[in-house]
C-alpha cells in the first residue's frame, strides 16, 4: 500500500529510550523541577535520547494516567513548588506549613501583583498570553474544577441541572462565587505549562525527545465530556448509552470495561473532527512523539451496553479511520504519531496503520507462543516500529519471566541464548540488537526490579500507578555500562 508520508523525524536513526512516567520520579512532591531535569541529565550520560511518559493530565482519585479530568490540562500535582521559591514568589517557609493549594493561590497572588523577582520567565503578561491562547479549553476545565470543589465527590451528572445542562446564567454565578478558585486553577495550568516547557527545552538542550501517550478514549467525569455531550453518546441525563472496553485478550482472560464514553463519530465528523484537532495541538506542545493508545479503535472499537458490567457481551463497532486519521495529518502535516497496535489486531487495521506510515509497536515479552511468524519476535521486527521489553501493562521482565512455565522459560533461554542469572540485562540487549529504529526500556527492567514494581495490572483497580524509583537509581544502573551498551548496538 503507498505510504503517503515519511516517518516521525525521530525515527531518521536508530535510538533508544526509558519508559517511566513522571509521578514515579525519586523525591516527595512535585516532579518537573530538578527531579525531571536530573532524570534528563542521566538520559542524555547514558546515550538515551528518548522519555516516553504516560497521559499527564490530572487523574481522579485512582491515580489512573488514562482517566483523566481533562484532555488538555495537565497534573498540578507535578508541578514543584520549590522551583517558585526560587522565582520569589514563595518562602521556604511557607512551602512547610501551607497546603499545596494555598502555596498556589498565594503564588498566584504575587505573580498578579507584580510582586516577584524571580528569572524563569514567569509574569503576569506570560499568565494572559497563556489564558488567551487556550481558551478553548482552559475556561472550560476552570469552570468545571470549580464547581467540582464547591460540590466535592459529586460527578458532573449528578451536579444541580442548571450546572449539568451549563445553563449561562448558572454559570455566571459560578464565576462571581469563586473567582479566587477560577483563577489559582488557570494559575496551575500557567505554571504546569511554563514548567513543563521548561523541562522540555532542557531535554532538546541534551539530545533527548519527549514522547507522550494519548487514550483514544476519555473519562465520562471530565470537563470535555460536560462541556461537549453532544460528541458523546449519551442519554439526556448525561450518561453513557454504551461504554468501551475490549474483549478477552492477553491482558485479561475476561476482557476489559473500561466505562469510557464512547464518541458521536458522526457528530464529530460534521464539525471536522475539531474536538480531537485541539487536543493533538495540545499535545504537540508538550510531546516530540505521540503514542496513539488503542489505535485498533479507529477501525473498530468494542461497544458494550452501559447497564452490562460483562466485557463478553460487546460487540466490534466501526470507528472512523481514514477520514478521521485524513484529517488530522491535514491539519498537522509533520504530527508525529505513533501506532499502539497490541491486542486484537487484524490485516484491515494494519493496512490502516501503513496507509500513514505511522510506527506500529513489538513487545518482546509477547513473542514466545511457540509460533516462529508471532511479530513479537526479533526475526520479524520491522525497522519502522518500536520495540519494548515490556509496555506499562505488562509486569516487569523480571517478574515475568520468574513467572513463566517451564517450557516457555526454556524457549525463550533458547531463542535469545540467555542464562537465567543475566536476565533481564540480557533480555534488554536483545531488543538493543532489535532492526527496530527505537527500543524503549521501562525504568523497572533497567533497575532489574521484580513484581513488585509493577506499573499497572490491567483489570484491577488497587495498587496500580504507585511505583517510586529509588533515589540512588544513577548508581544502581550506571549511565557509563549503559551508554556502552547503546552505543554497542548503533543507538
Amino acid at each position: 500500500m503507498t505510504r503517503e508520508r515519511p516517518l516521525p523525524e525521530a525515527f531518521s536513526r536508530r535510538r533508544a529510550g526509558v519508559l517511566l512516567h513522571p509521578t514515579a520520579l525519586p523525591g516527595g512532591r512535585g516532579k518537573l523541577g530538578r527531579p525531571a531535569r536530573q532524570f534528563v541529565d542521566f538520559l542524555g550520560e547514558s546515550g538515551m535520547t528518548v522519555w516516553q511518559t504516560l497521559p499527564i493530565g490530572p487523574p481522579h482519585g485512582d491515580h489512573s494516567p488514562y482517566q483523566s479530568l481533562s484532555a488538555h490540562a495537565g497534573n498540578p500535582a507535578l508541578i514543584d513548588l520549590d522551583e517558585l521559591c526560587s522565582d520569589g514568589l514563595l518562602v521556604a517557609e511557607e512551602v512547610g506549613q501551607l497546603t499545596d493549594a494555598e502555596l498556589l493561590q498565594l503564588a498566584g497572588d504575587r505573580l498578579a501583583s507584580g510582586c516577584h523577582s524571580g528569572t524563569s520567565g514567569l509574569s503576569i503578561d506570560g499568565w494572559g498570553q497563556f489564558e488567551r491562547t487556550h481558551a478553548y479549553w482552559l475556561d472550560d476545565f476552570c469552570l468545571f474544577e470549580a464547581i467540582r470543589h464547591s460540590l466535592p465527590d459529586c460527578p458532573w451528572t449528578l451536579w444541580p441541572e442548571p450546572l449539568r445542562q451549563r445553563n449561562p446564567v448558572a454559570l455566571a454565578q459560578v464565576r462571581e462565587r469563586h473567582p479566587g478558585l477560577i483563577r489559582r486553577v488557570s494559575f496551575e495550568q500557567y505554571l504546569f505549562h511554563h514548567q513543563w516547557q521548561t523541562l522540555k527545552a532542557h531535554a532538546r538542550q541534551r539530545g533527548v525527545l519527549l514522547f507522550g501517550d494519548v487514550p483514544i478514549f476519555i473519562a465520562h467525569d471530565s470537563a470535555d465530556v460536560w462541556a461537549n455531550p453532544g460528541l458523546f453518546r449519551l442519554d439526556e441525563q448525561g450518561q453513557p448509552t454504551v461504554v468501551a472496553g475490549v474483549p478477552p485478550d492477553y491482558f485479561s482472560a475476561d476482557g476489559q470495561h473500561w466505562g469510557n464514553p464512547i464518541y458521536d463519530w458522526t457528530a464529530m465528523e460534521r464539525d471536522g473532527y475539531d474536538w480531537w484537532l485541539d487536543r493533538l495541538a495540545s499535545l504537540r506542545e508538550h510531546f516530540d512523539l505521540i503514542r496513539l493508545d488503542h489505535f485498533r479503535g479507529l477501525l473498530a472499537y468494542w461497544e458494550i451496553p452501559a447497564s452490562d458490567p460483562r466485557p463478553v457481551n460487546g460487540h466490534w463497532a466501526p470507528g472512523p479511520g481514514e477520514p478521521f486519521l485524513a484529517a488530522c495529518f491535514r491539519r498537522f502535516p509533520d504530527l508525529p504519531l505513533v501506532a499502539e497496535n497490541l491486542g486484537v489486531i487484524g490485516e484491515d487495521v494494519e493496512a490502516l496503520r501503513l496507509r500513514f506510515n505511522m510506527p506500529g509497536m513489538t513487545v518482546l515479552q509477547f513473542g514466545f507462543d511457540g509460533n516462529a511468524d508471532n511479530p513479537h519476535l526479533l526475526h520479524n521486527h520491522r525497522e519502522g516500529d518500536i520495540v519494548y521489553t515490556g509496555t506499562h501493562d505488562n509486569d516487569t521482565t523480571l517478574g515475568w519471566y520468574r513467572a513463566l512455565e517451564e517450557h516457555t522459560r526454556h524457549y525463550v533461554n533458547h531463542y535469545l541464548r540467555l542464562s537465567p542469572e543475566t536476565v533481564p540485562w540480557s533480555f534488554i540487549q536483545s531488543a538493543m540488537g532489535s532492526v527496530s529504529r527505537l527500543v524503549i526500556i521501562p525504568m523497572q527492567d533497567l533497575l532489574c526490579l521484580d513484581s513488585s514494581a509493577r506499573f499497572n495490572t490491567p483489570g484491577t483497580i488497587t495498587g496500580n500507578w504507585v511505583w517510586q524509583m529509588p533515589e540512588d537509581y544513577r548508581r544502581r544502573i550506571g549511565a557509563a555500562s549503559l551508554q556502552t551498551m547503546v552505543k554497542l548496538y548503533g543507538r
